[in-house]
């Protein structure tokens, strides 16, 4: 049986210091418990660690050899110990983060290089997916977290508010109404309004078409055949609009701008996790919660 490492610590103390006394205060015991610990020790190991007389302690053979390897052992158990509280903590592993691509402009990458910053032990990868397939995916595993424009709908899962951000317009910098510092609801209504399509994304779907549902004459609303479009070319004919989140700025191509909609409601994104959430589930809740606050995505 393996020597307990508190009497293996205290042995090196002794090792160095090689006077019961000066070792006890070191380590901040009483001397009978020190050599009583020593006694034991070489009880356990079945051999003599130290030769002892009335002045002074001498290490034996045994008792040099263990105070030379001893140090390395010890130094790897901690690191084994410590493994296992990170891995507890939710420090190690890997992470898989689903995202929808309306929450790929500004807000997963700023999670991600967030979880990455303050977990040197986490391996994260983040991959876009369609919206509706987020929460099903966090609920049976296949992802670890997930990060939604919208509450989406699903079973076996958890949603956090993560960020608020006004509903503006996105519209070429050229369109008439790219004048005004806000825009009017009814005034956006008289053109064409381009809308994610209903199959991808019902949820933010719905609720953009809401904007305009007590407009007259009702807006002509069209979605695009190519569902992601990264030049936004539907948009530089100058006419045609864009109901989009604030976070559309930040990836904003050349030529176009965004204005927000005076009076409308925000809209959300959500972080998603498991109904039953593990330390590394809680971690990456917390870690958002913290970043959600510096950055102002939440109010206080």
């Amino acid at each position: 049986m393996a020597p307990d490492t508190v009497s293996l610590r205290y042995f090196l103390v002794l090792a160095q210091e090689l006077n019961f006394t000066r070792a006890a205060a070191r380590i901040g015991i009483a001397q009978p418990a020190l050599s009583a610990r020593m006694r034991r020790l070489e009880a356990e190991l079945g051999t003599a660690l130290l030769v002892r007389n009335t002045r002074s302690v001498v290490l034996t053979t045994a008792g040099a050899a263990l105070a030379e390897s001893a140090p390395p052992a010890l130094a790897a158990l901690d690191r084994a110990w410590d493994t296992a509280r990170r891995a507890a903590a939710g420090e190690l592993g890997t992470l898989r983060i689903g995202y929808s691509l309306s929450t790929g402009a500004e807000t997963a990458p700023a999670l991600v290089d967030r979880l990455i910053r303050d977990n040197s032990g986490l391996e994260v990868g983040a991959v876009p997916m369609a919206t509706p397939e987020i929460s099903p995916a966090v609920a049976d595993g296949r992802i670890d977290a997930g990060i939604t424009r919208g509450e989406q709908p699903g079973r076996g899962v958890r949603r956090f508010l993560l960020r608020r951000e006004r509903v503006g317009i996105q519209l070429a910098q050229h369109h008439p109404l790219a004048e005004h510092p806000e825009i009017e609801i009814a005034d956006a209504a008289a053109y064409p309004l381009r809308l994610p399509d209903r199959a991808a994304n019902p949820v933010i779907h719905d609720q953009l078409s809401a904007l305009f549902r007590d407009t007259r004459p009702h807006p002509r609303f069209h979605t695009p055949a190519v569902s992601v479009d990264m030049s936004q070319s539907h948009l530089r004919d100058g006419v045609t609009l864009a109901p989009a989140g604030e976070a559309a700025v930040t990836a904003q191509p050349a030529g176009l701008t965004w204005r927000p909609l005076r009076g409308a409601p925000s809209l959300t994104i959500h972080l998603v996790l498991p109904l039953e959430p593990s330390p590394l589930h809680r971690r990456i809740r917390a870690i958002a919660n913290t970043l959600a606050h510096e950055l102002h995505w939440l109010p206080d």
